[in-house]
């Protein structure tokens, strides 16, 4: 993982000093919250339904055992409430599906301190909030995956160096998010971002990227659109730059809604992609010295090298996979909670964060020091956030599989449920977010308690389930299998059934956004209209082999609408 050189934490640490400085100013009287408020969001810090939320900036889901230890001291120590009507709460992070992290009970006065505990552990959260370019995110086996064809984490690095505190692009009309990936499989999810970026090489073997633009969820799903099919690699900061400013110069500043840079490509298509290129070419032409705004291989190799291979990783015994304890537990733990790796004799473990009782993506500081200790046992000190809010192992041996596993499961994190129905994407909806109009995890507590039979899982097979409580999708309902958005009806919740949507597998059809099947369902029937969708599922596909999302797309959304639109009727009728 990236290695912080010694102007890294004498940035963040300085950060983290002007953030003192700005908190006891505002807590004194002297900076208003008008003014402190776009300098604490440039920090990480909102204010949420009941208590400040700080988003803590894990670039491309990478953390140390370090990291994870610290994280879980600031969830014991700071994220609790110690008086009021919700004492008692609190302890915990929370992974999000663009590998950051989040606190949801840190009290202000305290802020100050949290971020300096960060700094110590070369940790912030510039830039994961406010109308800039966002965290950059990546695929969770960057670096390890067997189809990457080139490791993108170099080149995620050098963007987020290059983005953050950039003076141009510091107030853009909305917020910009960036997502990278180096592997022929998008788990990036890339063409759901304003930017994705596809590393790969051409005919002669030159590093370049694909370049999507325009991507984004909210009230208009769109889907990116390729504007450049091969940057050279030396040249991608120049192309990104023609973007932002084509973006920043164009985008709608007088409608909140209509502010994201998707709007702006699907309302002028190619005349935007011309803009940019002409952006791009004036960049380059102006560039009198010839290479100043490219990168120099000098400084691609300096970044490279802050990404060595861990230590102590050394030739693995045997590549074939441990018997363990032979139970159907452990076997099905391993089709898929483990994953393949480049180098032979090892692999990759995800530790599941789904579980009954325990809100997706949520981890307490308890769980965050286990996971630590396992990371630091047998991962080489290393781990990443996943887009689906787990925590992935991506250094262990094969060998030590068994080990892995009775340690996993003796903490709750073993559930051999990646990818299947109860490893749903949740945000954390109207119980914290002041932006939500329904609550969504209710709804994953009442679905995750329903299918716990893993037999009856692995039957159902691949099914992607992402909910989220309101239309600024942050639990990416429009690219699940089954999505599931909260709606506000007259003060009450209420929730839409999304169908076929994809998040940019191949194996799903590429990014594809679901559609809408029928009216919206009360708080109290939409658990049973998914079960509903589910069970027509069952009895329509053509074989055991057939999956969820491609019995959709074979018989169409009518048999699930019906199915679905049963339920509001019999509720009604009761």
């Amino acid at each position: 993982m990236y290695q912080y050189t010694d102007f890294d934490r004498q940035f963040v640490r300085q950060r983290a000093a002007q953030f003192r400085d700005q908190l006891e100013r505002n807590l004194a009287g002297v900076l208003t919250d008008d003014d402190f408020r776009p300098l604490r969001l440039q920090n990480g810090w909102y204010v949420q339904r009941h208590a400040p939320m700080l988003r803590v900036a894990v670039p491309y889901g990478e953390l140390s055992s370090r990291q994870l230890r610290q994280l879980a001291r600031i969830a014991r120590e700071y994220d609790v409430v110690e008086d009021g009507p919700f004492k008692g709460q609190g302890g915990f992070g929370h992974f999000t599906t663009r590998q950051n992290l989040q606190y949801n009970w840190i009290p202000l006065k305290k802020a100050a301190d949290v971020m300096d505990l960060l700094a110590e552990v070369d940790m912030h959260g510039i830039q994961t909030s406010g109308n800039c370019i966002r965290n950059i995110t990546s695929d969770a086996l960057a670096g390890i995956a067997p189809d990457e064809i080139v490791d993108p984490r170099p080149y995620a690095e050098i963007l987020r160096q290059w983005s953050t505190l950039h003076p141009e692009f510091a107030f853009l009309p909305r917020k910009f998010k960036i997502a990278i990936t180096g592997a022929t499989e998008d788990r990036a999810a890339t063409a759901w971002h304003d930017i994705g970026l596809h590393v790969l090489k051409n005919a002669a073997g030159e590093v370049g990227f694909r370049v999507l633009v325009g991507g984004g969820m909210g009230r208009t799903p769109v889907v990116a659109t390729e504007i450049a099919a091969f940057v050279p690699w030396q040249q991608i900061l120049v192309f990104i730059e023609a973007i932002v400013r084509v973006y920043n110069r164009f985008g709608r500043r007088d409608n909140m809604y209509k502010a994201r840079i998707k709007i702006l490509v699907k309302a002028e298509g190619q005349a935007f992609i011309d803009a940019v290129q002409a952006e791009f070419q004036a960049i380059l032409q102006r560039d009198v010295d010839g290479d100043r705004h490219l990168i120099p291989q000098a400084e691609l190799d300096r970044v490279a090298a802050c990404f060595p291979l861990p230590a102590g990783l050394t030739a693995a015994d045997a590549d074939a996979l441990p018997a363990g304890d032979g139970s159907p537990a452990y076997q099905r733990w391993l089709q898929r909670n483990v994953h393949a790796h480049r180098l032979p004799g090892y692999r990759a473990v995800t530790l599941s964060y789904k579980r009954v009782g325990q809100a997706p993506g949520d981890a307490t500081a308890d769980q965050l020091d286990a996971a630590a200790e396992l990371v630091e046992r047998f991962s080489l000190g290393e781990s990443r956030v996943t887009h689906d809010q787990n925590l992935l192992l991506p250094w262990v041996r094969a060998s030590e599989l068994p080990a892995v596993y009775a340690e996993a499961k003796r903490l709750g994190l073993s559930t051999p449920n990646i990818g299947l129905l109860t490893d749903m994407i949740a945000c954390p909806g109207g119980d914290f977010c002041a932006l939500a109009n329904a609550r969504s995890l209710p709804l994953a507590a009442a679905i995750t308690e329903r299918y716990q039979d893993l037999d009856e899982l692995d039957d159902l097979g691949d099914i992607d389930l992402h909910i989220s409580g309101c239309i600024n999708s942050c639990g990416h309902h429009h690219s699940g299998h089954i999505g599931v958005l909260g709606v506000d009806k007259d003060g009450s919740e209420w929730y839409q059934v999304t169908l076929g949507g994809s998040d940019g597998s191949r194996l799903s059809g590429g990014s594809v956004a679901g559609k809408v099947i029928g009216p919206s369902f009360a708080a109290d029937e939409i658990a049973d209209a998914v079960e509903a969708v589910i069970d027509t599922y069952r009895t329509q596909r053509s074989g055991a082999a057939e999956r969820f999302i491609d019995t959709v797309r074979r018989i169409g959304l009518d048999p699930f609408k019906q199915a679905a639109n049963a339920v509001r009727r019999s509720t009604a009728a009761a």
